[in-house]
């Protein structure tokens, strides 16, 4: 089951993110629960402006940075990014 849903997850990346809509909601959280801004982790992470831009449009960050950023927060990747099926509950119509 987990791989047929890494497989969907890959392919709707590979596809520009029309399968599957990003959404950074759990780091934003997790920044409110820390205290923490998206300045504030984007200095201590040391990744550009505009990744915090796609941060806080929940738009298709690399993993690289997701790495920086679960470093400086001490978490797991799935504690800051969910994949939401486009057209359900929050996930955003690419058409």
């Amino acid at each position: 089951m987990k791989i047929s849903l890494l497989r969907d997850i890959i392919d709707g990346i590979g596809q520009g993110g029309r399968n599957m809509a990003v959404s950074y909601k759990k780091l934003l959280h997790m920044l409110i629960d820390k205290d923490m801004t998206i300045a504030d982790l984007q200095k201590q992470a040391g990744y550009s402006a505009n990744i915090s831009t796609r941060l806080r449009n929940d738009t298709y960050i690399s993993l690289e940075s997701v790495e920086k950023i679960c470093r400086v927060l001490n978490c797991k990747m799935d504690e800051i990014i969910e994949f939401v099926p486009e057209g359900k509950n929050g996930g955003k119509d690419n058409a």
